[in-house]
């Protein structure tokens, strides 16, 4: 049975400043704003400013998880940053957000690379920790500067991402609204990385050059359509089974936010009605590992996710990995 001594205590969100319109993308890519919105859903994404990085992003929103939850940075033990964007490839991110934020020293901090699955990762990964007994208090944060890793002459993939990021603060529960983490299931095919990868940069290829693959997203987006409906899926009626919770159970789905046909083929296939679904890929992208934390985060301050609900968290990314989590609120 599950341990239901740990709970979601605070959410926050950060998007940067600049928005870019599909319009905007319009003026230098062979596109416009009509077949971007009919294959995606997507109207515009957030772009990080000029130096401003991962973890800046990511700091910010974890203040907002913070104060939401009413808890000082030092009771924090251990940090986890989901992220296939990190400020460099050593140290981890988590490390520079926890010195951005004053999380004391004798924290874990460590990131977790599972794309755009990796806040679902993350919040496992942290809840498995916490029921250790060896840590109390735990911020769990996805984030991504995916602007960082687009061509932006691949109309493919370039009007598909966003940067941003979410935040939850996990503890024992206390009075006033918190979630209490009912599940979690992890998944992954590895016979699949071809289909959404960054190839250049690792040691596989760790320097640019002539027939070194490049260091941006490359992307099958038809067999990622396909995967994502499937196993999307599949993780979630796994783990309404598994728990016992049935659809009619279900207050609000939050899905990745990745292709708005995408969350229409899991809504029809689900039997839930898509009105429960939360979506706001129309305004941020797709955001990675900042996906799921920062709908989140929305849908509380949005009144979507009430005292009493039960939520339905469900992803899929480069791995390939995929994944649920089950909370109630």
């Amino acid at each position: 049975m599950a341990d239901h001594s740990f709970a979601i205590l605070g959410t926050g969100s950060y998007a940067p400043d600049r928005v870019m319109t599909n319009d905007e993308l319009a003026q230098t890519l062979d596109t416009s704003d009509e077949w971007i919105i009919s294959r995606t859903g997507i109207r515009e994404r957030h772009i990080a400013a000029p130096g401003q990085t991962t973890s800046d992003m990511a700091a910010h929103a974890a203040r907002g998880a913070l104060k939401d939850a009413g808890i000082l940075a030092e009771s924090i033990d251990l940090v986890i940053v989901a992220t296939v964007t990190g400020d460099m490839p050593m140290p981890a991110t988590a490390c520079i957000v926890q010195a951005k934020l004053g999380v004391p020293s004798h924290a874990a901090c460590f990131d977790v690379q599972a794309a755009c699955s990796g806040f679902i990762y993350a919040l496992d990964t942290a809840w498995a920790m916490l029921q250790s007994g060896r840590f109390q208090r735990a911020l769990v944060i996805g984030a991504e500067k995916l602007s960082s890793v687009l061509d932006w002459t691949d109309r493919s993939t370039c009007v598909l991402f966003g940067d941003a990021a979410g935040a939850v603060v996990i503890g024992p529960p206390a009075s006033g609204s918190s979630g209490q983490i009912l599940g979690t299931k992890l998944y992954s095919d590895g016979g699949n990385t071809e289909l959404l990868c960054i190839p250049g940069g690792g040691s596989s290829h760790p320097k640019p050059g002539e027939g070194v693959p490049p260091r941006h997203i490359l992307m099958k987006g038809r067999e990622v359509f396909k995967f994502a409906v499937r196993e999307m899926e599949d993780a979630a009626r796994d783990i309404l089974e598994h728990y016992d919770v049935s659809a009619d159970e279900v207050s609000c789905v939050i899905p990745h936010q990745a292709n708005l046909r995408i969350i229409d083929s899991i809504a029809l296939y689900l039997k839930i009605p898509v009105a429960r679904f939360f979506v706001n890929l129309d305004r941020f992208g797709n955001t990675s590992a900042a996906s799921i934390p920062l709908a989140i985060d929305e849908a509380r301050r949005l009144g979507r996710v009430k005292p009493g609900d039960t939520t339905l968290l469900v992803a899929f990314g480069a791995g390939l990995t995929y994944g649920s989590a089950l909370v109630r609120w």
